[in-house]
């Protein structure tokens, strides 16, 4: 689907993007992920044909990108582009229509879009009397109407609540089984790992780590034992070299600053007899984060 191989962009003195590579497959999410500045924007811009770059090349199935492949390309910027005196149908229909996207097919399908986020107001309401919460639903339909082969969504839980949150990743969920490409960033690294099936973590413009997430966790060492029983025989702090405490119903966990002394945890936890659970926990995508960057500042 597309293909992304050895891409630099520079500006001026900055390399925004350094020698980048990834692919996205039909029916798969990619989560993109770096700190602020990282390259994502860039990435993205001459991923929409916005930019473009300087070495390297961006195809769409074997095919550089066009002004006709962007018809299949669908996307959800950070920041909100919708005109407010405009009514949904009328944002939806218009948004459609760059897209060659048929006004009837938009009237057919609108009210199904509407129900499906649960958006609160009808066709004919105005966006600026909208929530900011509905004002992101209804740039998500904006950016999926035209039924595209590949979708970009760009901090697409801005504005959401956790129940909205819920409909948009089982929506994510319902584009992949039909085989949609989905390209998302966040930084919530909860709502990635719910989404994505591979990772793409920039640093600096240069990609850091990329694979299935649950490769990535396997290449990490796991500092976090899960305890749980009755604390009368032993406190969390009594566990040798624990940095941290956090409460997890219905149990605790800790942190230890190496793997050994997590696994030494594990065996002590082993001779207390009223603790009934205890085991190695994976680190999460928000532990691989820091890891990452702070391995980086410290090769600065």
């Amino acid at each position: 689907m597309l293909t992304v191989t050895q891409v630099s962009k520079s500006f001026g003195d900055l390399t925004a993007v350094n020698d980048l590579s990834f692919h996205v497959n039909r029916g798969e999410a990619l989560g993109l992920v770096g700190q602020n500045g990282a390259g994502k924007s860039t990435t993205f811009k001459m991923l929409l044909n916005f930019l473009t770059p300087d070495t390297g090349t961006i195809t769409f199935d074997g095919q550089p990108i066009s002004e006709s492949l962007l018809n299949r390309l669908g996307f959800l910027p950070e920041e909100r582009g919708l005109y407010m005196d405009m009514t949904i149908k009328d944002q939806v229909t218009y948004f459609a229509n760059l897209h060659n996207y048929p006004t009837t097919k938009v009237t057919q399908e609108l009210p199904g879009w509407l129900r499906r986020l649960n958006v609160k107001g009808n066709e004919k309401t105005v966006i600026k009397n909208l929530s900011k919460g509905n004002q992101q639903k209804v740039q998500l339909i904006t950016a999926h109407i035209h039924q595209p082969e590949l979708v970009i969504l760009d901090e697409p839980f801005s504005g959401l609540d956790p129940v909205n949150v819920a409909l948009l990743i089982d929506l994510v969920n319902q584009l992949k089984r039909s085989g949609t490409a989905i390209i998302f960033s966040s930084h919530n690294m909860k709502n990635v790992a719910d989404v994505s099936d591979r990772l793409l973590m920039i640093v600096n413009g240069q990609r850091k780590l990329y694979g299935p997430i649950s490769q990535l966790q396997g290449q990490m060492a796991r500092k976090k034992v899960y305890l749980e029983g009755i604390f009368d025989q032993v406190a969390p702090t009594d566990f040798q070299g624990v940095q941290r405490v956090d409460d997890e119903y219905p149990g605790k966990v800790l942190t230890f600053a190496t793997e050994a002394a997590a696994k030494e945890a594990v065996d002590f936890a082993q001779t207390i007899p009223t603790l009934s659970g205890y085991r190695l926990l994976p680190p999460t995508l928000d532990d691989i984060f820091k890891e990452t960057i702070q391995k980086e500042a410290r090769h600065d």
